[in-house]
């Protein structure tokens, strides 16, 4: 059984094919530039050189088709024909409040997912642009959505309702959603194992840190709370996204330098963050190697991001209540020991006892790695996150009949028999 994992962004279409039956990823690759211009194709296969083709995509049908005709390539490819795949799953941003779970996509998904898109305007019709050209492509295999939002829909109310207005909740659904629910409940279920517990026994703050940065506190193997919002925007400092800030500034600044609507949120979201404080940087390794040559504005980035993850981590501890364990995940939660160690260092008080040596050897993505002292109260985990396994799991077990809910249903990789290959 193949399944293929389909990411489609504004300009990108990201994608994996698995071997269901062998355990393994066959192929995985990107189309870069989809609509804008000069479209390529980066195709990998294990045990072969990256393959490169230029091609122009002027939408994502295109896209997807340059790839299908790719991964069946006679020289290229590791499939015969399109066939062989048995049924694709569909990264979709937000569901708003319909979905708590992923689902098999029939015309009342689709209109469902299309009703919620003014809530994700950047990230909602790309990913319904995909579901529509990929069924119209394969249309005699299964498609199934995956939500970022369902595993945060466990929140209760005084988490996800904002003090606004509470007629904007009752006529437009604002309130908080939080997102990179995949990789929350991948590393959070990793992290059960690690600790030698079952996901409801335990109590842990999970740290999405890459471009996009996102934290959930989780108790009792839920999420309760998630920094990210009604938006991506929200909570931590993220590449180019300012994260929590006055709600009274853009109102300020659109005054001062006479900005609309759309040009202020195109600053908060594009100009902001990593590449707002430093002015040229969003590539923490960037920052990084300029703040150590002596740049004052790269060493304050750092010191602000690391400032706010280690606030959040206060925060998360008071409501989860006794905590088993921290977890740092994706690009920069993986590979940035610097930021890990200045987010964490000074946290005894807490429990958090971290081992710089452990921390500092922790430079992978291949590997699970516990970075604090053995006599530390509360562990610290840097967990590679695996999201397109998380979709090919649930697209499995939908096919199969025996897919429930992220609470009921156990994953392969929440076993202690595990292995990633």
């Amino acid at each position: 059984m193949i399944i293929m994992a389909l990411n489609c962004g504004s300009s990108s279409v990201k994608y994996q094919l698995f071997d269901w039956d062998k355990k393994e990823v066959i192929a995985k690759g990107m189309v870069e530039r989809v609509i804008i211009g000069d479209s390529f194709i980066m195709h990998e296969v294990p045990g072969r050189e990256v393959y490169h083709l230029k091609q122009d995509c002027p939408n994502h049908q295109a896209a997807i088709d340059l790839l299908i005709r790719i991964v069946t390539d006679p020289d290229h490819g590791v499939l015969d024909n399109v066939s062989e795949i048995s049924a694709v799953g569909h990264r979709v941003v937000h569901g708003g409040e319909k979905f708590t779970c992923s689902v098999l996509i029939d015309e009342h998904v689709l209109d469902a997912v299309k009703e919620v898109q003014h809530l994700a305007p950047l990230h909602n019709p790309p990913n319904i642009e995909g579901i529509e050209a990929a069924r119209t492509l394969m249309p005699a295999i299964p498609h199934v959505a995956i939500f970022d939002t369902a595993f945060h829909q466990t929140m209760p109310e005084q988490a996800y309702i904002y003090a606004l207005p509470y007629e904007w909740y009752e006529k437009y659904q604002v309130r908080r959603y939080g997102f990179h629910g995949t990789s929350h409940l991948y590393v959070s279920k990793r992290a059960a194992v690690l600790l030698g517990k079952k996901p409801a026994e335990c109590n842990i703050i999970t740290m999405h840190i890459g471009n996009g940065v996102s934290h959930c506190a989780i108790r009792n193997g839920i999420s309760i709370d998630t920094t990210m919002g009604l938006t991506p925007l929200e909570g931590a400092v993220m590449g180019t996204r300012c994260g929590d800030i006055d709600p009274a500034i853009p109102a300020f600044m659109m005054q001062k330098e006479n900005l609309s609507a759309k040009e202020i949120d195109s600053i908060l979201n594009k100009k902001s963050g990593v590449i707002g404080i430093t002015g040229r940087f969003t590539d923490r390794r960037d920052v990084i190697e300029h703040a150590n040559a002596g740049d004052r504005r790269c060493r304050l980035s750092l010191d602000i991001e690391a400032y706010r993850l280690k606030k959040y981590i206060g925060a998360y501890m008071a409501v989860t209540g006794k905590l088993d364990a921290v977890v740092f995940t994706a690009g920069v939660g993986e590979m940035g020991a610097l930021i890990r160690e200045k987010a964490i260092e000074g946290l005894g008080h807490i429990g958090i006892v971290l081992d710089v040596e452990r921390n500092r050897s922790a430079m992978t993505r291949k590997r699970e790695t516990l970075i604090t002292a053995d006599d530390s109260p509360v562990k610290v985990f840097v967990i590679p996150t695996d999201e397109e396994l998380v979709f090919t799991e649930d697209v499995v077990a939908i096919l199969n009949g025996t897919y429930t809910d992220h609470m009921n249903f156990e994953y392969s990789f929440s076993r202690s028999d595990f292995v990633r290959k």
